[in-house]
């Protein structure tokens, strides 16, 4: 029982990780970059996936197709407000984000982003550590488990811990590369 709760909150850092990660923007074209983009529309502020079909037709380019063409206007508004970097294309029906290859520098840039995330990440992970260590202290001082039992799941723990932080390394290295190659 203890063990799905370690696991399952290493779990969530390593997927609110992922995520992080999945915004950074290597030059190839994501669904994940625009889909949260709030657009007025309908006396309301919908997220634009509620509003249209987003599609990834070629490695650089994101397609929105709203469902309203009503929309084009304000949608292209709306992703000019919120990422000041992209530059929407509006077609008679349809609107289209080119993502550029980015430059040198900017592969630095984001390489040292994706380093700060995957740090937080492994921040996030010692924190599971330290709060369930600290339960194991609490029962150990209160006789609930005997001190061999206190050092085989501080074992146990370290290395779900280890476990979880290769997973970690492992993304990195991925997202790297994806930077580096694009």
């Amino acid at each position: 029982m203890l063990e799905e709760r370690v696991k399952q909150g290493l779990e969530q850092v390593i997927l609110y990780t992922k995520a992080e990660l999945v915004k950074l923007r290597a030059g190839r074209a994501s669904i994940e970059l625009v889909e949260g983009i709030m657009v007025e529309a309908y006396h309301a502020k919908m997220p634009l996936k509620q509003l249209a079909t987003l599609s990834v037709p070629e490695a650089r380019l994101v397609v929105i197709d709203p469902w309203d063409k009503t929309l084009l206007k304000p949608i292209e508004n709306a992703i000019r407000l919120s990422q000041p970097d992209m530059n929407p294309v509006v077609e008679s029906n349809f609107i289209r984000i080119p993502f550029p290859a980015p430059s040198e520098e900017r592969r630095r840039e984001l390489t040292r982003v994706a380093g700060k995330i995957i740090e937080e990440g492994k921040v996030k992970i010692r924190r599971v550590r330290e709060e369930h260590l600290k339960a194991f202290k609490e029962k150990k001082e209160e006789s609930e488990i005997s001190e061999d039992q206190f050092f085989r799941q501080k074992e146990e723990l370290q290395k779900m811990v280890d476990e979880y932080n290769k997973k970690l390394e492992e993304m990195a290295k991925r997202k790297e590369e994806e930077i580096l190659k694009t």
